[in-house]
């Protein structure tokens, strides 16, 4: 296949896409909840009261997970793009961001192991920052 700059999108694709099947996550684990009984509407006036039970609330805090440092993500793809630096290097590292964020909100998702997730989440910020820093270094140079 070649490579051209436009393939920094594809990660970027695959990571909107993933934001928004943790979304969908939100109403059905709210809907369940509430048809067992677990939580009713006035558990959700002010965000999520104390009642909301754990399974209920993660997926909603991974939502918010993916809307927070991935913003950066998506900042660099669109820099690196609309200056003509997108390189091979710079699509491996967008691709890896994505697998290890996925990976956090599987994890966040199903098991939740702590431990798990933590790793997961800080070595997806430091290719964050390698993503940034291999921007920056074709930018200046």
């Amino acid at each position: 296949m070649n490579f051209e700059p436009i393939h920094i999108f594809q990660p970027v694709t695959v990571l909107v896409f993933w934001t928004m099947l943790v979304l969908l996550q939100i109403p059905i684990r709210r809907f369940r909840a509430a048809f067992k009984g677990e939580v009713g509407p006035g558990d959700f006036r002010f965000g999520e009261s104390a009642r909301v039970p754990p399974h209920v609330s993660i997926p909603n805090r991974n939502y918010m997970n993916l809307l927070e440092l991935p913003v950066l993500f998506y900042a660099g793809s669109v820099v690196a793009y609309v200056t003509h630096h997108v390189d091979h290097m710079l699509v491996l590292l967008a691709w890896v961001y994505v697998a290890l964020r996925v990976a956090h909100s599987v994890v966040h998702l199903s098991y939740n192991h702590v431990i798990h997730r933590l790793v997961l989440f800080a070595i997806s910020n430091v290719v964050l920052a390698g993503f940034w820093g291999r921007l920056a270094w074709t930018l200046w140079l």
